[in-house]
C-alpha cells in the first residue's frame, strides 16, 4: 500500500527533526495540551504498536484494548505505563524501530482487510492512513515548538482525503446532520498540482493550500489563522469545527493559540 510508504516517509521526516533536538528539550510543553516531545512520541509509539498488532497479533491487541478500557486510567497514563517509562533517546530509538516495522507490515497487507480496533473494525488502508494523519498532526506541535517551517509533500493528499471523507463525521459526532452537501474544495498541493473535491459551486467552496486544509481538519490551526478562502455559510460552519479524527467532538484551538514559534527555519 502506498499509504504505508507515505506513513513511513512522514515518520522519517519527524524523526529527522527530533534527532537534531537536544533530549533536554523533550519535556518542554508544546502548544498542544502542554504535551512535550516525550508525550508525543509515547503516544505515537504506543498506537503504532497497536496498529502493528492488528496484523501481527490480534490476541495481544485485544488484551491491550480491553485492559485500557477497564483500567480506570487515562489514555496517556495507560500508554506511559505500558511503555514502562521508556524515555529520552531510548524512546526515540524504539519509536523509530516500531514505525519502520509497522510500515513494513502494512506495505504488503491487503488494503481491504478488515482489522479489529478500539471502535468498529476498519480496513487496513484506513488504519495506516490514520497512523499517517496522527503522525502528521502530532508532528505539527513539534515543528511549531521548535520554530521549524515544515516542508510538506504530496503525501498529505491522504489527509485531505480523510478530511473530505469525514465531512459527515464532523456533524455526526455532535449528533447533528450536515446542513447540506459538502462544499466544493479547490486546493493547491505542495507540488503545485490542483486538487478538487465535491460538486463545483461558487456559493459554497473552500480554496487555498492543501496544507492549511489539513491543519484545520486535524485541528492544529484555527481557520482564522490560515489563508483559506471560505465562501458560504455551510463552508464556514464546517471549517469552524472540522474533525477528521475519531472520538468525541473536539474544539479547534482558539485563534492565535497554535502557531510556529519564530526560532529557526530548516
Amino acid at each position: 500500500m502506498q499509504q504505508a510508504e507515505d506513513f513511513r516517509a512522514e515518520s522519517r521526516a519527524l524523526h529527522a527533526l527530533i534527532s537534531q533536538t537536544a533530549p533536554i528539550r523533550y519535556r518542554e510543553p508544546t502548544q498542544f495540551k502542554g504535551w512535550g516531545i516525550h508525550d508525543v512520541l509515547q503516544h505515537l509509539h504506543f498506537w503504532n504498536r497497536m496498529a502493528y498488532l492488528q496484523l501481527a497479533d490480534e490476541t495481544e491487541l485485544t488484551h491491550h484494548l480491553k485492559t485500557m478500557a477497564t483500567s480506570g486510567k487515562s489514555m496517556r497514563a495507560y500508554e506511559s505505563e505500558a511503555l514502562a517509562g521508556l524515555d529520552g533517546v531510548a524512546l526515540v530509538a524504539e519509536w523509530q524501530k516500531q514505525f519502520e516495522e509497522t510500515a513494513d507490515k502494512f506495505a504488503s497487507a491487503d488494503p481491504k482487510a478488515r482489522l479489529k480496533w478500539a471502535g468498529p473494525e476498519m480496513s487496513a488502508r484506513s488504519s495506516i492512513t490514520a497512523r499517517l494523519m496522527e503522525t502528521w498532526a502530532h508532528g505539527q506541535e513539534v515543528y511549531d515548538h521548535l520554530g521549524v517551517a515544515r516542508r510538506n509533500e504530496d503525501r498529505i493528499g491522504n489527509i485531505v482525503t480523510l478530511g473530505v471523507n469525514t465531512f459527515g463525521w464532523t456533524y455526526a459526532t455532535r449528533r447533528e446532520k450536515p446542513p447540506g452537501e459538502m462544499p466544493y474544495l479547490v486546493l493547491a498541493a505542495p507540488s503545485g498540482a490542483v486538487w478538487s473535491y465535491g460538486s463545483e459551486s461558487d456559493s459554497e467552496r473552500i480554496e487555498g493550500l492543501a496544507e492549511e486544509f489539513c491543519q484545520v481538519v486535524t485541528q492544529t490551526r484555527n481557520i482564522a489563522d490560515t489563508q483559506l478562502k471560505v465562501t458560504g455559510a455551510l463552508a464556514a460552519d464546517w471549517m469552524s469545527k472540522a474533525q477528521c479524527f475519531a472520538g468525541p467532538p473536539a474544539q479547534p484551538p482558539a485563534p492565535g493559540e497554535r502557531y510556529k514559534k519564530p526560532v529557526a527555519t530548516i
